[in-house]
C-alpha cells in the first residue's frame, strides 16, 4: 500500500470510485490490490462480518477478463458476487507498479455509496495461485488497455452467458478467508501472563 494514502475508518474514502452505486469494484493499481464494496444500507452486524467474518474469493477468466468473485457471510445471505478487472478507467499515475504486484495483500474495503465514507477495512494474504493470476492479467492490460466501449460489450457479452455461481464453479483459483476472532480481555489478560511466566 502507498505509503501516501491515508485510508481511515470514519473518513472520506481517499481514492476515486468511477461508479458511485451499490456493487464491487476490483481494482488493482499503484497502491496495490483492493477490493471495494460499496452499500447504501448497512448496520453494526454488517460492518463487523466485513471486519471479521468469514468470506471466500476467486478468480474466473475468460476472454482476457479476469472477475474477482466474492461471498461474504453476514452481508449477503447466499449467492456469489461478481467484479471484473480493468485498468483502462486509471491515470497513467496509478497504474500498477513492479512493487505492488509483488505485494500479497488484498485490501478490502466497505465504503457507504452515498456519503464515499469508509465504513470498515481489512487486509488478507491472497496465495500465490490468486496472486499470480492478478500479475498476468494487470500485466496483459498494462500492454494491451481495454477501450471503454470494448470493455463494456466484453463484460456484457460473459454476463449474459454466466451467472457468479457458474463463474464459481469454473474459477482458476480460490481464497478462503477464516472467520477472525478478536480476542476478549481477558483472553488477552491470560497471554500476557502466560507470556510473563515463560520469561521468568
Amino acid at each position: 500500500m502507498s505509503d501516501y494514502t491515508n485510508f481511515e475508518v470514519g473518513q472520506k474514502f481517499p481514492l476515486p470510485i468511477a461508479t458511485q452505486a451499490d456493487g464491487a469494484m476490483f481494482q488493482v493499481d499503484a497502491n496495490g490490490a483492493m477490493f471495494i464494496l460499496q452499500l447504501s444500507r448497512t448496520d453494526v452486524i454488517a460492518r463487523e462480518a466485513f471486519r471479521t467474518g468469514k468470506m471466500e474469493f476467486a478468480f474466473y477468466e475468460q476472454d482476457g477478463l479476469l472477475f474477482l468473485l466474492y461471498q461474504i457471510d453476514g452481508i449477503f445471505k447466499e449467492g456469489w458476487g461478481d467484479a471484473p478487472l480493468s485498468l483502462h478507467t486509471l491515470k497513467p499515475e496509478l497504474l500498477p507498479t513492479e512493487k505492488s504486484l509483488q505485494d500479497k495483500t488484498l485490501h478490502l474495503y466497505l465504503v457507504d455509496t452515498t456519503l464515499q465514507i469508509l465504513l470498515a477495512q481489512r487486509d488478507i494474504e491472497l496465495n500465490s495461485k490468486c496472486q499470480a493470476i492478478i500479475q498476468k492479467h494487470a500485466a496483459a492490460q498494462k500492454k494491451k488497455p481495454f477501450s471503454d466501449e470494448g470493455f463494456r460489450k466484453k463484460v456484457q457479452s460473459i454476463w449474459q452467458k454466466m451467472t457468479p455461481a457458474m463463474m464459481r464453479q469454473k474459477a482458476s483459483a480460490v481464497q478462503s478467508v477464516p472467520l477472525a476472532i478478536p480476542k476478549a480481555p481477558s483472553q488477552i489478560a491470560q497471554t500476557n501472563a502466560a507470556s510473563s511466566k515463560k520469561l521468568h
